[in-house]
């Protein structure tokens, strides 16, 4: 059994444990290749925050949000629902039914999956931990994991080909993530995510997320997201076709 908790080994990520007990936890970790691979998870999650944030770190607070915390949580709550309003206008035929009932937890998902995608996609001899020669295996894996039939949408029409997938840690518990590229060397990824206590389905929704481009939505007790370093329009057809194919 480990001697340590989640939140021993995110402070053991962030370098905040004595030097007494971080030896501890390496050890530990030597004796536990689940856990040390939870720990270059962790590592590379962190890696990927920076990157999306750390143009921003050093900016002064602009001076409109140094207001009381009763007017700033009003305006959290006017932001949020601007940011619904300009979604309802964007345009988006069938998927701009249900707007009106979107679950505060969706708000999270592009950010996730967008995180997710700057992470991984950079990886040369690593960018999956199953390939797509061994696709059907890679579905059933990570379909028993996400407790879920899961499908994996073919975008060759977007000359987009499986590179393969790949099991993550999220917020819900598993998330399946899948990866593809076409013959430029850019990447796509689907990223499925458990939506514990939602059952209602949302609309379609975009989100930038610094470079990245993001279209997700949520469909019964599942979040879906596909993101790429493309423009909207782009990506929007091939959302599309993604959403039709795991709803045919």
């Amino acid at each position: 059994m480990t001697q340590y908790r989640d939140e021993d080994l995110q402070a053991y990520v962030d370098a905040e444990l004595s030097p007494s007990r971080r030896g501890e936890i390496q050890a530990q970790l030597a004796q536990h290749p689940e856990d040390a691979d939870r720990v270059r998870l962790y590592a590379k999650l962190n890696e990927g925050l920076k990157k999306l944030y750390e143009s921003v770190l050093d900016e002064p607070i602009p001076p409109r949000l140094l207001v009381r915390p009763r007017v700033w949580s009003r305006r959290i709550a006017a932001a949020g629902m601007a940011a619904g309003l300009l979604a309802a206008g964007a345009g988006l035929g069938w998927f701009g039914r249900g707007l009106q009932s979107v679950p505060a937890t969706a708000l999270t998902l592009p950010r996730q999956a967008a995180i997710a995608h700057v992470v991984f996609t950079p990886e040369v001899r690593h960018p999956v931990e199953v390939g797509a020669s061994d696709e059907d295996h890679l579905v059933r894996w990570l379909s028993k994991k996400l407790g879920t039939q899961l499908k994996c949408p073919k975008l060759g029409e977007f000359s987009y080909e499986l590179v393969g997938g790949r099991l993550l840690s999220g917020p819900n518990g598993p998330v399946a993530h899948f990866m593809y590229q076409d013959k430029r060397g850019s990447r796509l990824t689907l990223y499925v995510s458990s939506r514990r206590g939602e059952s209602r389905e949302t609309a379609f929704r975009f989100s930038q997320e610094d470079r990245v481009s993001v279209f997700y939505w949520i469909d019964g007790n599942f979040g879906y997201a596909i993101s790429g370093e493309i423009a909207r329009e782009p990506l929007l057809k091939i959302a599309n076709a993604v959403y039709q194919q795991l709803n045919p």
